[in-house]
């Protein structure tokens, strides 16, 4: 056994000295994990035409190297990235089955809908998923904490079948003083920030999943498929099955105010 464990060793000792020497061969490595900090601080910092940028950089470094092996390790790259964004979610004090969710949905997104074709696309809504992901945890500044903090919990909750009366009683307020002071800081309901919340999510899992438009519904507590679609459009100007059918459809983003 213990000859096995030194053979093993061996092994993946000499594929790591032949990798640093197949490595030497081309240019722009030792730039490599400059890029990936770069890719986080930009993907932290919500900065999305920048990042997809950096991404593309780090998929050009790969390609020079993988050759026919470009999508395969493109791929595992992808998986890597997706785990090293979660533990940075984890760290922003995501809930970690929050964050390990996050992780396992990037993977399965990676192994089950991203084609040899499209990688340059998926590379692409990748960010835009990290991005959206770490949007959620930026700490909203409006003066008022309760709302700050509302937003946060909704944030964290959002496939919960959340109510009005649900978020004031976790906050020990009545409905009537937090929809107000809500609506006065935010310029929309707090029926309607739910709402959008969940249209955002939404889009990614009518993007890459095969789940029914009636099961996503109902995992977003709509309360049947027909309003989620009539809500889904206000918010994005398409239906459900125009935004998963019809990819140029970009995502609907909603920006808080700033600090009111």
């Amino acid at each position: 056994m213990q000859d096995l464990h030194i053979s093993g060793s061996e092994s993946i000792a000499k594929r790591f000295v032949t990798e640093i020497e197949n490595i030497a061969k081309y240019e722009g490595y030792e730039h490599f994990f400059e890029l990936e900090n770069q890719l986080i601080y930009q993907v932290h910092h919500l900065e999305s035409d920048q990042a997809k940028n950096t991404l593309r950089q780090i998929i050009d470094l790969i390609t020079i190297r993988a050759g026919k092996q470009t999508i395969k390790e493109v791929r595992q790259y992808f998986a890597i990235l997706s785990s090293v964004m979660s533990r940075k979610l984890y760290e922003n004090q995501v809930p970690p089955k929050k964050a390990y969710a996050f992780n396992t949905a990037c993977v399965d997104m990676i192994e089950n809908y991203m084609t040899d074709a499209s990688f340059l696309q998926f590379a692409d809504d990748l960010i835009d998923f990290f991005i959206q992901t770490i949007a959620e945890r930026k700490q909203p500044s409006f003066s008022h904490q309760t709302v700050n903090k509302v937003i946060l919990f909704i944030n964290d909750e959002v496939e919960t079948e959340l109510s009005v009366e649900d978020i004031a009683k976790n906050f020990q307020v009545s409905t009537s003083h937090l929809s107000r002071i809500f609506r006065e800081h935010v310029g929309i309901t707090l029926v309607e920030y739910l709402n959008v919340r969940r249209v955002e999510e939404s889009q990614y899992y009518l993007r890459h999943t095969s789940k029914s438009i009636s099961d996503i519904s109902k995992q977003y507590h709509f309360c049947n498929q027909s309003y989620f679609t009539r809500i889904f459009k206000k918010y994005t100007n398409v239906t459900p099955k125009q935004f998963r059918d019809h990819k140029e459809h970009e995502y609907f983003r909603f920006s808080l105010p700033m600090n009111v």
